[in-house]
C-alpha cells in the first residue's frame, strides 16, 4: 500500500514528539503493534474515532489532523470505463509498482556493538521498485528492514553509515554471507559462516577490516537478524 498524506503526517508528528510507534500505540491503549500494522500495512485503513481522538490527545495536536477524507462511492461501470481511457501521470503509473520498506532507528555496529531491542520501530520508509525486490533481490518486501552501519570493521565492504538493507527471513548461515547478528553483546553486521559437522553447531563470525579478530559462537548462542543483501552509500 502507499502511505497516504494522513500517515506521512503521524510519522512526522511522531518524530517531532520524539516518540515512537509502539510508544504511541501503548499509550492509546492499543497493542505494541497497532499503529506500525495501522501505518505500513494499512489495517486498520483509517484510525477510528476513538482511537484517532486519544492519539491527537497524545500528540496535542486536533484530530481532525490524523482523519481521512471521506472514501468516494464506488462508480458506476461506465464511470469506471471512462476513467480508464483518461491518461495517467507518468509519477501515478510508477507509483503503484513501489514498496514500502521501513528503516529502523536502530545501528547496526559493525565493530564493538549496540545494544538491541527490537526491530519493531519504524522511522522512514524506502521505496523500491516491486519487480527489484521480488525478481533482483528475490525478497518478499515485508520481510525487508532498513538500517544503518555504525562502526569499521567491515571496511571497506561496509563503512560506517552506510544503510543496509536485510531480509530478516534469511537466518541461517548457509551459504555464508553478510548477516546482521545479535551475538550476545550487541547488534553486529559481520561476515557469518557455518563450521560443517560442528557438533553442537557453531558459526565463524568475521570482519573484513584486519584490524578485527575472528571468533566462534555456538550457534544457539547467536541471534541472527537477517542477511544483507543490498547496499547503499554516499559517495
Amino acid at each position: 500500500m502507499e502511505i497516504d498524506p494522513v500517515r506521512v503526517r503521524l510519522l512526522r508528528l511522531l518524530e517531532r514528539k520524539d516518540t515512537t510507534l509502539k510508544a504511541a500505540s501503548l499509550a492509546i491503549g492499543k497493542n505494541a503493534a497497532y499503529l506500525h500494522q495501522f501505518v505500513y500495512r494499512g489495517t486498520p485503513k483509517v484510525l477510528p474515532e476513538d482511537a484517532r481522538e486519544l492519539l491527537a490527545k497524545h500528540l496535542g495536536i486536533e484530530d481532525a489532523l490524523l482523519r481521512h477524507a471521506e472514501i468516494p462511492l464506488r462508480k458506476s461501470p461506465s464511470e469506471s470505463a471512462a476513467h480508464d481511457d483518461e491518461p495517467k501521470s507518468a509519477p501515478s503509473r510508477r507509483r503503484r509498482h513501489f514498496v514500502e520498506i521501513p528503516e529502523i532507528d536502530v545501528r547496526a555496529s559493525a565493530g564493538p556493538g549496540a545494544i538491541h531491542d527490537g526491530l519493531e520501530d519504524a522511522t522512514d520508509t524506502w521505496l523500491f521498485p516491486e519487480s527489484m525486490v521480488r525478481h533482483e533481490l528475490r525478497a518478499v518486501p515485508d520481510q525487508l528492514r532498513m538500517i544503518t552501519i555504525d562502526g569499521d570493521s567491515m571496511e571497506p565492504l561496509l563503512s560506517s553509515g552506510d544503510r543496509i538493507l536485510v531480509d530478516t527471513s534469511q537466518r541461517v548461515p548457509v551459504p555464508p554471507g553478510i548477516f546482521v547478528i545479535w551475538d550476545g553483546m550487541g547488534l553486529v553486521a559481520k561476515r557469518t559462516e557455518h563450521i560443517p559437522n560442528s557438533d553442537p553447531p557453531r558459526i565463524i563470525i568475521k570482519s573484513v577490516n584486519p584490524d578485527y579478530t575472528t571468533y566462534e559462537r555456538d550457534a544457539e548462542e547467536v541471534n541472527i537478524i537477517g542477511r544483507v543483501i543490498w547496499v547503499a552509500r554516499r559517495l
